[in-house]
């Protein structure tokens, strides 16, 4: 699927494939959000640097073209990139994918990680043909799990010593989207 066509659409965001003109845009929000998000996400750490921002915008393409990794900016419809989401850790054996998202601190709380979060599912339910989406959140990420519950994805398990964090292993909720449950909620 060619990722340049993909816009996905609700409310006021809009979801699409990251573009070399983001970085600069990515970068800020990734830097002002690191007291929030270095706890979750070890890419965004102290010393991040516009060159993580840069490879990984550049290397998107090639995730899509591989069937590999789907990310996503998160905008508002005025153009202000709000975040980030991506379904990684692909299986066509099994036709699942992990869905992941993040938000800038200073846009938190307005229900754009819900929202962008199940365009994405939708998107990778439908038009991807994944047969289930996992969420998983460490326990101790209430915020991730909130947006999880939001999105309207099931509350399955909580999986032991399931992720790592910052070198140490941390039990993890793992939650999940089917095509069901878009057939549940419009």
């Amino acid at each position: 699927m060619n990722c340049e066509s993909v816009e996905l659409t609700g409310g006021e965001i809009v979801v699409r494939p990251y573009r070399p003109s983001d970085i600069t845009a990515v970068y800020e929000a990734a830097r002002e959000s690191i007291p929030e998000l270095s706890r979750w996400m070890p890419w965004c750490h102290a010393n991040y640097a516009i060159e993580e921002t840069t490879a990984s915008i550049l290397s998107r393409p090639d995730g899509w073209e591989r069937d590999a990794e789907y990310g996503f900016g998160v905008f508002r419809r005025d153009g202000r990139f709000l975040g980030g989401v991506g379904m990684n850790f692909v299986s066509r054996v099994h036709q699942i994918a992990n869905l992941g998202y993040w938000v800038r601190s200073t846009e938190t709380g307005h229900g754009v990680a819900s929202r962008a979060a199940r365009l994405v599912a939708r998107f990778g339910i439908q038009q991807l043909k994944f047969q289930r989406l996992e969420i998983l959140a460490a326990t101790g990420n209430l915020p991730s799990q909130r947006v999880a519950e939001k999105a309207g994805a099931l509350k399955e398990a909580v999986l032991r010593k399931r992720l790592r964090l910052h070198g140490e292993p941390v039990d993890a909720v793992l939650y999940s989207l089917v095509a069901e449950d878009f057939s549940k909620r419009a």
